[in-house]
């Protein structure tokens, strides 16, 4: 029987550790978004958007700064933040998983708000901001379904 019990608890460390990474993985695809878009910010690049005409608007709009700060500048922090507690998780840090998992749901909440002003509001989408609301909606996903430490 503690054999049946060993080989059930490695199962779902090795489970816990792909999910991990693969949310480490994920998290560098939300890094790279967010890092290009604070970048063409703060070097005042306009042509990032191209011809999309409410992508402009949603990254032109008072929205798209906080505190003298892109939006965009929170989320690299945030996507960097993810990407390194989820790895030191997969080591077995226990405390890096309870902070992804709380940094994962106030990401997803602020995406809800940013989806919220871009549909009602700003009446535009950035496609950018849209790959980043899916690319956190995938985070906490693969977060909800992280096995317990056993």
């Amino acid at each position: 029987m503690d054999a049946n019990v060993a080989t059930a608890n490695d199962r779902f460390e090795r489970i816990r550790i792909i999910l991990l990474i693969v949310i480490a993985v994920i998290a560098l695809a939300g890094l790279a978004d967010a890092t290009y878009l604070t970048v063409s910010h703060m070097v005042g690049d306009e042509s990032v958007c191209g011809a999309s005409q409410p992508c402009s608007v949603v990254l032109g709009s008072k929205y798209a700064v906080i505190a003298g700060i892109p939006t965009a500048g929170y989320g690299v922090f945030a996507y960097f933040s993810v990407f390194s507690a989820a790895t030191l998780a997969a080591f077995g840090y226990e405390r890096a998983r309870i902070f992804l998992i709380w940094l994962v749901i106030a990401m997803f909440f602020a995406t809800l708000w940013f989806l919220y002003l871009q549909a009602f509001v700003l009446h535009a989408f950035c496609p950018f901001c849209l790959f980043s609301a899916a690319v956190t909606f995938c985070l906490a996903g693969l977060t909800l379904a992280l096995p317990p430490v056993r």
